[in-house]
């Protein structure tokens, strides 16, 4: 069986596995299946994520090791809980001084045991490259490095052979390159001793690696990165001893029985996905069965991390569980939208943004620039490869790079994926897959056209026909295999940068639906069209993951739901911002330099979004420093990301002091009615409605078709940030004390500002998982319809197996008509809106949330019944 319900935890040296182990028994009270864990490779010293890989043949140290592993999953067991881990098969720490086989690689060259394990173009177009590794570590430039002093030899002692330290890097000595004479007297290579710093560069060029300025990275780098991460470099999984070697300890963890499925990070960046995916649920297999027999399991669960367009499909034939659950957070997210909000908002967002008002036009512009400054090295060396291959045949020797370059750009802006995914297996094939491609590529192909030069079309053909050509498998190594593998790992990338970690703050029109995901184009989708995207969840994937939140989000689940009411109450907000910009003119007239008017709405809407729960809570502490702090911190990390004023490489300070000043200019008046007062009360007023919409998100994650996951701490009200804000650690105390409250359902509705009855919730829909996990894990997924006035603010759906059905309810849309105090619809409101539950006439039902009895007398159900008590449901027929 697959997990029933999963909890992501964040580990780190502030959260061991010991720790994780102190929670064990609050995740099995809640009613999870398995705990499902960050990273516990080795990795670089402090790392607070683990995705910095540096020994993937061990449990990490700073988290207990494989003691501590063990002695978790032992506890986990006799709680009755498993264990999911987070695997990183796509890039390790370039850090010669933590990683043994990148050290290795640096010291021995393409003759290194290791080469083949790391994406390294050993035959670079840069002559200087060839058979070398750049590694960009330098804070300065390599001469004036050297001039300083800052490489310096460290002779052999009885702990190791000689080595160059910069700083707190060691790298190594390629064998022979370093005499018995100069050995004897590193100061032979003093920089401050005449000749001593041309003794070290000749030392330097000895070597099998390049040191260079950090900052020729982007432009020079000679192997592929993790995005624009030079200190993470990419991972060979189609060459097999890399594949054995770094998924060893993952089969042994397995074999064991102390892990149960795995969770693999960024798939999109491997040469081949499909083909790793396939390999790696053969080998799980393998090894399931080698497990003892007091822990069998028949299928390890599988899911990826991957990111979904807007009618993209996870592909069947890659044998896995389904994705991480980004494709679900967008789905919920948007049918709790309003689409009628859409004109309202793009009507405030023209009028500040101006011409960057469209979201494809924003996103255009950041993948060019993308392209044209961060991803330099890979973007021309894809050209380059591409030049290559065509003066190869006389048939294409007259395209020029130029013409290459052109087209390859504007290809690649207008591929609306991730990435596309030819390769021998799929090239050629006429199926609905390779149909699925041809078709996106085609429609790429046509808007990248429009703007091209005879030539440049012509250039983009060539292109096209790299991608699409099919070859043999034999061929894998072929010229025109590796230009496509190439530009396949490039697209990702871009993807990334120039969406979720440009665009994002860029575009700043509804910040709710700019999340990992989600396209911010699209505002809210129709219960129809969610109710079609569950069906076909079940069909095709019924075990994926379902997430609301996770480390990467943008910001929390209830942050999100919260700024969703603004889509429903968009009038109100386009006044409210028009007031607060007014009452701000005399503090931007103090300010050197104004924030642009589109940093300050979607500083307006962090404010909102985060504003802490109870919402008044501000108010009773005098000044908000702590909350204005993660506000900051926030800020800042938009601005660099947005790369309109600066960027992380080379900041602009000026204008960040600037955003800082206006930030805490908000707060002069504070507590009395200043600019943060009134976004306070705006906040106030946002809340109920924006906790209605977290109860029903979270409801309807915990029953549809799929493998809910609760990211750490999220069982309370989560109104997060981006990380760092994300990952801080939770109070479990309070969680554990809350969790045993038995107050009651009226008590926590009438206290629901701290987060009680968001965790009861949980709990209770958690329990009916577990008492009816087939009906979940197996039912059938069918739309149900409501009747009345208040027809479009029911979203219902029923799970059924057999003679079992269990219907959820949730009430959306609720902006206008909900308690002031309470988030819930006052039953009265209902009237005669009914349910149709799709039953015989004199059906019975049971809440399974708080317990009451329900008849549906004509088949269908009184909505004022049904929401008597709360404002979702869950209720199971009886008879």
């Amino acid at each position: 069986m697959p997990p029933r319900a999963t909890a992501r935890l964040q580990l780190q040296p502030g959260f061991t596995l010991d720790d994780a182990g102190g929670v064990v028994g609050y995740y099995a009270a809640l009613g999870v299946s398995h705990l499902y864990l960050s990273p516990v490779f080795g990795a670089r010293p402090g790392s607070t994520h683990g995705y910095d890989v540096t020994d993937y043949t061990r449990v990490r140290d700073e988290l207990g090791g494989d003691a501590a592993l063990a002695t978790l999953a032992r506890r986990a067991r006799a709680a009755g809980l498993g264990l999911i881990l987070d695997i990183v098969p796509n890039h390790m720490a370039a850090d010669a001084t933590h990683n043994a086989w990148w050290r290795d690689v640096l010291a021995n060259g393409p003759e290194s045991e290791f080469a083949g394990f790391f994406d390294i173009n050993w035959k670079a177009h840069d002559p200087g490259l060839r058979g070398k590794v750049l590694v960009p570590i330098l804070r300065h430039t390599y001469w004036e490095s050297l001039t300083r002093g800052d490489v310096e030899l460290v002779p052999a002692g009885p702990h190791g052979p000689a080595f160059l330290r910069y700083f707190e890097q060691e790298m190594p000595l390629a064998p022979g390159s370093l005499d018995a004479r100069s050995a004897a007297d590193p100061a032979w290579f003093d920089a401050a001793r005449e000749g001593g710093r041309e003794r070290l560069h000749a030392l330097l060029e000895r070597q099998h690696y390049r040191l260079a300025w950090w900052r020729t990275a982007a432009t020079a780098l000679n192997w592929r990165r993790f995005f624009e991460i030079s200190d993470l470099v990419g991972l060979r999984q189609e060459h097999r001893p890399a594949f054995d070697a770094t998924h060893a300890l993952v089969f042994r963890l397995l074999r064991e029985g102390h892990i149960d499925g795995v969770r693999v990070d960024h798939v999109d960046g491997l040469a081949d996905p499909a083909a790793y995916c396939r390999r790696l649920r053969a080998e799980l297999a393998v090894h399931a069965q080698r497990r003892p027999a007091s822990m069998p399991l028949r299928h390890p669960w599988l899911v990826v991390e991957k990111i979904l367009a807007s009618g993209e499909a996870l592909p069947q034939d890659w044998q896995v569980d389904g994705t991480t659950g980004y494709d679900f957070m967008d789905q919920v997210s948007a049918v709790l939208h309003d689409p009628a909000g859409a004109a309202p908002l793009d009507g405030l967002w023209r009028r500040i943004a101006g011409e960057r008002e469209d979201y494809a036009r924003v996103l255009a512009t950041a993948r060019r620039q993308i392209l044209t400054r961060h991803l330099v090295a890979e973007y021309e060396s894809a050209r380059i490869g591409l030049h290559a291959w065509a003066a190869s045949n006389p048939a294409t020797r007259d395209l020029s790079g130029a013409a290459l370059g052109a087209a390859l750009s504007a290809l690649l802006v207008a591929i609306p994926v991730y990435r596309c995914y030819f390769d021998g297996h799929l090239a050629g094939r006429d199926d609905e897959a390779a149909s699925a491609e041809a078709t996106m590529l085609r429609r790429a192909a046509r808007r990248a056209r429009a703007g091209l030069a005879p030539e440049e079309s012509t250039a983009l053909d060539f292109i096209l026909g790299c991608l699409r050509a099919p070859y043999p498998s034999r061929a894998n190594g072929s010229a025109v295999a590796q230009i496509r593998r190439q530009l396949q790992q490039l697209m990702p990338a871009l993807a990334a940068k120039a969406g979720e970690d440009t665009a994002f703050y860029r575009y700043g029109r509804l910040l709710s639906r700019n999340e990992v995901g989600s396209l911010p184009a699209t505002l809210a989708t129709a219960p129809m069209h969610f109710h079609a995207e569950m069906a076909a969840r079940h069909l095709a994937f019924p075990h994926a993951m379902l997430a609301t939140a996770t480390h990467d989000h943008k910001r929390g689940e209830d942050a999100r739901m919260r700024l969703a009411v603004l889509s429903e109450l968009s009038p109100e907000w386009t006044e409210a911002v028009t007031a607060w910009e007014r009452a701000c003119e005399p503090l931007l007239a103090t300010l050197p330099q104004q924030p642009d008017p589109t940093d300050r709405l979607m500083l307006y809407q962090s404010l909102i979004g985060a504003w802490p729960m109870p919402p008044d809570a501000l108010a009773h502490h005098g000044e908000p420093g702590i909350f204005l702090q993660r506000i900051g911190e926030w800020q800042r990390k938009a601005i660099r990301e947005a790369k309109l004023h600066g960027n992380w490489t080379r900041p602009d300070l000026n204008y960040e002091a600037a955003c800082e000043a206006f930030l805490r200019g908000l707060a002069l008046d504070w507590p009395g009615s200043g600019v943060l007062v009134r976004i306070g009360q705006f906040a106030r007023r946002l809340a109920p409605a924006g906790a209605l919409n977290s109860l029903a998100q979270a409801l309807i994650q915990l029953t549809a078709p799929g493998v809910p996951d609760r990211y750490q701490g999220c069982e309370g009200w989560d109104l997060s940030l981006v990380d760092p804000d994300n990952r801080r650690m939770p109070d479990f105390a309070r969680q554990t004390a809350q969790l045993h409250d038995a107050a009651g359902w009226a008590h926590w509705l009438d206290h629901w500002q701290d987060g009680r009855v968001k965790q009861q919730l949980i709990h209770h829909a958690l329990a009916a998982r577990r008492e009816s996990e087939p009906l979940f894990s197996q039912g059938r997924y069918q739309p149900l319809t409501a009747d009345g006035p208040l027809a479009s603010q029911v979203l219902a759906f029923a799970r059924t197996s057999g003679a079992s059905r269990a219907v959820t309810i949730a009430t959306r849309l609720s902006a206008r008509l909900v308690d002031r105090a309470l988030p819930r619809i006052p039953p009265g409101c209902w009237t005669h809106t009914a349910l149709d539950m799709r039953a015989p006439h004199g059906s019975r039902w049971r809440d399974a949330l708080t317990g009451q009895h329900l008849v549906a007398t004509d088949g269908t159900l009184p909505m004022s019944e049904i929401l008597m008590l709360l404002p979702v449901a869950l209720l199971f027929r009886q008879s």
